[in-house]
């Protein structure tokens, strides 16, 4: 460190003007940790090279330091032997490490530590390098070190190092010990290969994300089984950090892991008991929506699958499915059950094993499910093999499916209601590893008691709904008979959703020569009384029909019985007559929906009536419209609701009615059906009655006409004119009988009417003979002494017809007599 004054080297050497390399991990002065100065030094003491550490170390610039011999320009008077004695240590090529304290340009002393190595230079010139650092700055640095390194070491907490390839680059005891493995079976390794029994995949993929954000990851969870403790399993919580050097190269992902297995399995536990609290809230909320006993029965299934079980079954016994009550199950006795409902939260293979629904299975006395049933208490095999299997299934054939379908935990709760057996309800587990606990048979339960009330809620509805409807559908018609002249087709849907049976009502009531009424009525409100005023309504509306009366005197006079049967009892109702021998429709509405007619080129519109009151009101009258309606027509009446819906206006249904029965090319049937496709949604708020009617061309074979103001007597032409047709017709053996009551009704139209107009021969279920004038007194049945001449006509035509009668029409009236026929010739 001392010598002669020498000029400064041009630094053009190898080693004199060249940096030092610095060592690997230093950067720019803000990423340093430890300033290192390096100082190249020639052997007569003077400085060659002076680093930006030196600098920051001793506060002298590169400037002034280079060239400047380095004891008399760093090293106090007092310190300048040692310094002597050390550099010739040194330069004799043994070397030095040490602490010596050197000048700072401000005048103060530094302790620096120093690491001094002798080097040779071009042409073998003899050099000294020279490292340096901060005496306080590296023991404050080596303590830090130390820290964390017992940190590491001898912390109870699991902690690692990985690289970037999630390998362990180094880890501690108690991480060691967690995973049971020794340190050096990590070493190299991933989590993956070491611990193929924990969720390594889902750690991983953290690790790796914290790899390519920066952002830290705190208490990720992780769980399964460790070499250390295999038969447990176990929870823990994780940290993890990216770790970067001084110049933000990424080296790998250091983590911090906890054991939490206690905490685990409480949070575990309570979200188990908040996950049953919220699926019985759930379940209670979609179970028994309606009083169908399977849609409950699904519900109660929908409500488990797949949160509770893997696969369910509701079976239900014969009797409960019949509205019955049931009975208590006899000890010797087997049971009978039917599949009501079946569900799978997957594709399993277990539909094999169980009935599909609609099939029955018997299980006798001795079997568990019959046992089980018999006791009303809960069935639960927490593990299930295939021997349990076997003694739990009613069919040997069944228990390899269920095997295959991977079955391990079952649970069968009895469906009771009022203390009586509604049937069985089945739970199974395959995927779902977790076996069923007493906590689970609890809400078993719990659902099954409320499935089991909504259950017997809709058997108990289905037996006196079934009562009702047995009785409304006794009081509509049983039959409708075949009319020459309109083809008739008719629908009749019950309410789906009003709980109880409604009024609506429809009638279709042959009159006399080929005419038909058509009838269609609802009473207001629903229930039994409601069923019952239709049925009184019907009943008079069809006696009314078949006097003659034209529809609004019908409608007056139910009108009067609706009046008379209790107050309150409201009703409306539309009458029409058609007569297929002229075309001629006469219609009357009492605050009946107007009805829709299509004419012959598909042109659909709703008919314009005079509305009129509903019946019940009193004391109104009505008043009929009549029109023809043509060869190809069709005529739609029906009851409110069809068109009706709720949030709707009502001449939208009734467009939608009318638009739908436009158009050709369909039938009645067809038309029936295209009708309550477009208008009828599932759940009907209300009944449907409904009628259409197709004016049909009668065949000639089947009406003869005779007009009688023409020459010669009347009641001959008009027998031999009905000899000549019936025997064209083929009924020759009735042609005797027939003429003499057309003898004896024209006879009577020359007596007491101006005259007769025309006879009409008609030919349906009966033979009708038929006779109009321009009178308007009807005839009548009166007495005759022996001695009168005259007066026994109409007794005659009474004893020959099978029944006779008369009505008015626009220009006066006519009188009709009916034979019977052989079924033969109708």
């Amino acid at each position: 460190m001392q010598g002669s004054e020498r000029n400064v080297p041009d630094g053009t050497g190898p080693v004199a003007g060249a940096a030092p390399p610095r060592p690997e991990g230093h950067g720019s002065e803000g990423h340093r940790l430890v300033p290192l100065a390096t100082a190249l030094v020639e052997g007569d003491g003077r400085i060659l090279h002076w680093s930006e550490d030196a600098e920051a170390l001793t506060g002298y610039p590169a400037g002034e330091a280079v060239g400047k011999y380095a004891a008399r320009l760093l090293v106090p008077e007092e310190s300048r032997g040692r310094a002597f004695e050390l550099f010739e240590r040194i330069m004799a090529g043994k070397g030095w490490s040490g602490v010596f304290p050197i000048r700072h340009r401000d005048g103060r002393l530094v302790e620096l530590e120093f690491h001094t190595y002798p080097v040779v230079g071009p042409g073998g010139v003899r050099l000294l390098l020279a490292t340096a650092s901060d005496l306080g700055s590296l023991r404050q640095v080596e303590g830090d070190l130390a820290v964390l390194d017992g940190i590491f070491t001898q912390s109870p907490i699991g902690m690692a190092v990985y690289d970037t390839e999630l390998r362990y680059v180094r880890l501690n005891d108690a991480l060691a010990r967690i995973n049971g493995l020794t340190v050096a079976e990590h070493l190299g390794r991933r989590i993956s290969t070491i611990l193929p029994g924990i969720n390594s995949s889902e750690i991983e993929a953290v690790m790796r994300q914290v790899l390519a954000t920066g952002q830290p990851v705190v208490d990720a969870r992780s769980h399964g089984r460790t070499p250390g403790d295999p038969r447990r399993e176990r929870a823990w919580s994780a940290s993890y950090f990216r770790l970067e050097d001084s110049t933000g190269r990424v080296l790998g992902v250091s983590s911090s892991i906890i054991d939490v297995t206690e905490r685990f399995q409480a949070e575990a536990r309570a979200s188990r008991a908040q996950e049953r609290l919220a699926l019985l809230a759930e379940a209670t909320a979609r179970i028994g929506t309606t009083l169908d006993l399977q849609r409950t029965a699904e519900e109660l299934v929908e409500a488990v699958i797949p949160r509770f079980a893997d696969f369910a079954t509701v079976d239900l016994l014969e009797p409960v499915l019949r509205g019955e009550e049931p009975s208590y199950l006899q000890p010797d006795r087997g049971v009978m059950l039917r599949a009501v409902a079946v569900g799978e939260a997957y594709e399993s293979g277990m539909t094999i094993a169980a009935d599909a629904v609609g099939a029955t299975s018997e299980y006798d006395s001795k079997r568990v499910y019959t046992e089980c049933l018999r006791s009303g208490r809960p069935l639960l095999r927490p593990h299930v093999d295939e021997q349990v299997l076997a003694a739990l299934v009613n069919e040997q054939s069944r228990v390899a499916p269920g095997v295959r379908a991977g079955v391990h935990s079952y649970l069968m709760v009895p469906i009771l209601a009022r203390g009586m057996v509604l049937g069985g309800s089945e739970f199974v587990r395959m995927r779902n590893p977790e076996p069923f606990t007493a906590a689970d048979v609890a809400l078993a339960e719990e659902l099954v008691a409320r499935t089991a009330i909504a259950l017997d809620n809709a058997r108990l509805y289905r037996r006196e709904r079934e009562t009702a409807l047995t009785l409304q559908r006794s009081l509509l018609p049983q039959e409708i008979h075949r009319t020459i002249g309109l083809e008739i087709a008719y629908r009749y849907l019950p309410s789906s959703v009003v709980s109880e049976v409604g009024g609506d009502w429809f009638d279709v009531v042959p009159l006399s020569c080929g005419r038909v009424a058509l009838v269609v009525g609802d009473v207001m409100g629903h229930g039994i009384r409601a069923a019952a005023t239709m049925g009184q309504l019907r009943t008079v509306a069809r006696t009314l029909a078949t006097l003659d009366m034209p529809p609004d005197q019908v409608l007056t006079r139910l009108d009067e019985t609706a009046t008379g049967i209790g107050e309150g009892q409201f009703a409306t109702c539309i009458c029409a007559v058609y007569d297929p021998m002229d075309g001629t429709c006469t219609i009357a509405s009492a605050g009946h929906l107007p009805p829709v007619r299509v004419d012959p080129d598909g042109t659909s519109r709703a008919l314009v009536l005079p509305p009129g009151v509903p019946l019940g009101v009193g004391g109104v009258s009505f008043e009929s419209t009549e029109f023809t309606l043509r060869e190809g027509s069709l005529l739609a009446l029906y009851t409110d609701g069809l068109v009706e819906r709720r949030g709707e206006d009502i001449d939208h249904g009734i467009g939608v009615l009318a638009q739908t029965l436009a158009g050709h090319g369909r039938t009645l049937e067809e038309s029936c059906d295209a009708v309550l496709a477009a208008l009828v949604r599932d759940g009907t708020e209300d009944d449907i009655a409904m009628i259409m009617a197709r004016a049909l061309p009668i065949p000639a074979d089947r009406i003869a006409t005779l007009e009688l103001d023409g020459e010669g007597p009347a009641p001959s032409r008009a027998r031999r004119f009905t000899r000549r047709t019936l025997e064209e017709w083929g009924l020759t053996a009735l042609s005797e009988f027939a003429e003499l009551l057309v003898s004896e009704l024209v006879t009577n139209a020359l007596l007491h009417a101006d005259a007769p107009r025309r006879l009409r021969l008609f030919r349906d279920r009966t033979l009708t003979v038929e006779v109009a004038d321009s009178g308007t007194q009807a005839p009548r049945l009166r007495a005759s002494a022996e001695e009168d001449e005259g007066g026994r006509g109409m007794h005659l035509v009474s004893e020959l017809a099978h029944r006779w009668g008369t009505r008015q029409t626009k220009d006066g009236k006519v009188v009709w007599a009916e034979m019977e026929l052989d079924y033969r010739y109708r």
